[in-house]
């Protein structure tokens, strides 16, 4: 699968006060990561492609002050590689190295009136309590802190107008964020400590009743977007531990060069961000004040659609099947089976939407499953089951990967 088909998957895929966040809770986040980037990595053997059993997370039934701690479902099980090959939507824990599925979301279309509907994400999250995958039907928008200890959530209505800290153990939200112009949007940087929340004038989910046959199912009145008309106004920069946030005006869409939805996320270090083009280059970024910046160095190569992007280090890009030198855009090496990367685990192993060769029998392209890839190798393990061969049928599940 090519990026133009790529995108053109994704297109279709997508086609009140509360008390205060305690204090420290950046560094909660950032202490997370420290500890998760000093840990070094088991030998796997050969049967880590078998279903590993997940761990339940109970409480820590300690003395004093540690009565009240608990354990998680990705702290308890350790394992290198929790595969579950045999699952598909998955309904336990699936992890590899530091990344682990935090969850994922189908599309559902909700019709509104005789001409317009809305296109919304059903949600299952990781319960951390459990290790299970349970479903929610609360948020519009969710994005997940690494650590898999908080998510930031948007309520149904779009574009929101309060972003909402979600405890990941108790399902509860600690706090919510005020903003004065509608969000639609929320992405982590890449150290927890700041949100990029997008905003739009009009909710960018919205569909219309089409009068021709977009799907080329023979049938016409489809559901569709507008296609390269994006009611985005910018971004707000959100400072999660104190709640501040600061707003820039980015609309850039002067040629139709943004799709309906175009978020933006942040850059591989976490000091600019960076918005998806529907042409060339691409991605455009900016910092923090809504000022146009230079590409860095190493993300010249990169592609908003393939959502890996850099290596940890920061010296490869995930291209679908291939892998790039970050610098120059040389291929360094082909991926065993690869369509989409999803995200890296480390330096040399990525999670890709893909097919093993030995196992495909022909079929076609949207009949892929979570792999675990090794960069010059053919080593390829199995982490869910088989998605139907279609790319539009009710229930599609989209992964969704953070640091656990």
């Amino acid at each position: 699968m090519n990026v133009d088909e790529l995108v053109r998957d994704s297109l279709r895929e997508q086609s009140a006060e509360q008390p205060p966040l305690a204090p420290g809770f950046a560094d909660r986040v950032l202490n997370v990561r420290r500890r998760r980037r000093t840990r070094t990595f088991a030998t796997v053997a050969a049967a880590t492609a078998a279903v590993v059993a997940v761990a339940v997370a109970v409480p820590l039934l300690g003395s004093g002050k540690d009565k009240d701690e608990v354990r998680f479902a990705t702290e308890m099980n350790r394992s290198d590689i929790i595969a579950h090959p045999d699952q598909s939507p998955p309904r336990d824990l699936i992890a590899a190295g530091d990344v682990a599925l935090a969850g994922y979301y189908s599309w559902n279309i909700v019709k509104r009136t005789e001409k317009v509907a809305d296109h919304v994400r059903d949600y299952w999250l990781l319960d951390q309590k459990t290790g299970k995958y349970e479903k929610t039907a609360k948020w519009s928008y969710i994005d997940f802190a690494p650590g898999l200890r908080t998510a930031a959530v948007l309520e149904k209505d779009l574009p929101a107008q309060r972003i909402g800290i979600l405890d990941l153990y108790t399902g509860e939200v600690e706090r919510w964020i005020p903003v004065d112009r509608g969000v639609a949007g929320v992405e982590f940087s890449p150290d927890g400590s700041k949100l990029v929340a997008t905003t739009y004038s009009k909710n960018p989910d919205l569909l219309s009743k089409l009068d021709y046959d977009s799907d080329g199912d023979g049938k016409k009145n489809d559901w569709g977007p507008k296609w390269f008309q994006s009611d985005r106004t910018g971004f707000y920069i959100v400072d999660v531990d104190s709640g501040e946030s600061s707003w820039s005006e980015v609309t850039d869409n002067s040629d139709g060069d943004l799709n309906v939805r175009q978020d933006f996320a942040f850059s591989h270090d976490g000091k600019l961000v960076y918005s998806g083009l529907t042409t060339e280059p691409h991605q455009r970024f900016y910092d923090f004040e809504g000022n146009e910046a230079a590409k860095p160095a190493n993300e010249k190569y990169t592609h908003w659609a393939e959502r890996a992007g850099l290596s940890p280090n920061g010296e490869l890009v995930a291209s679908g099947g291939t892998v790039l030198d970050a610098y120059t855009g040389k291929q360094v090496a082909k991926v065993s089976g690869g369509q989409q990367s999803l995200a890296w685990v480390d330096d040399e192993r990525l999670v890709i939407w893909g097919c093993d060769p030995e196992r495909c029998n022909g079929k076609n392209e949207f009949r892929n499953q979570l792999l675990l890839v090794t960069v010059g190798s053919d080593k390829v393990v199995q982490l869910s089951d088989f998605r139907k061969a279609s790319s539009d049928y009710a229930g599609r599940w989209t992964p969704m990967f953070s640091e656990r």
